[in-house]
């Protein structure tokens, strides 16, 4: 009984906030963290059968995607398009990365460096 009860109660998802500090237990880790700047980047294109396995993790999602960035000669994703899924469509956001600073010739609304982040809408 003790044993069910200890597996229970340390189960990840439900460990959210520690009971001794009261601090989340987890945050945003390298990992997760490298993987967003990857998938976000404009070279990253994602294929139907991909991007509708990532779409089926999303609870909320109600089968709608968006139209391909690129049609021919076959229908590609960015992963921008398929992460401004996740995005509330009431935020609205303007960022610089810390790399931003360092590129003085970039445009300040579309930088070459692709470090800029810039939601409208909810859409990445």
């Amino acid at each position: 009984e003790t044993r069910a009860e200890i597996k229970h109660m340390m189960l990840n998802p439900k460990m959210l906030v520690s009971p001794q500090g009261n601090k989340p237990v987890m945050g945003v880790v390298q990992d997760s963290l490298l993987a967003t700047a990857k998938y976000t980047k404009r070279d990253t294109f994602l294929e139907k059968d991909l991007a509708m396995n990532i779409m089926m993790w999303l609870p909320a999602w109600d089968g709608y995607m968006p139209p391909p960035a690129i049609m021919r000669p076959k229908e590609l994703w960015t992963g921008k398009q398929i992460f401004s899924m996740l995005l509330p469509k009431t935020l609205d956001l303007k960022r610089d990365a810390a790399i931003a600073s360092k590129n003085k010739k970039d445009d300040p609304d579309f930088a070459l460096s692709d470090c800029k982040v810039l939601i409208q809408d909810g859409e990445l």
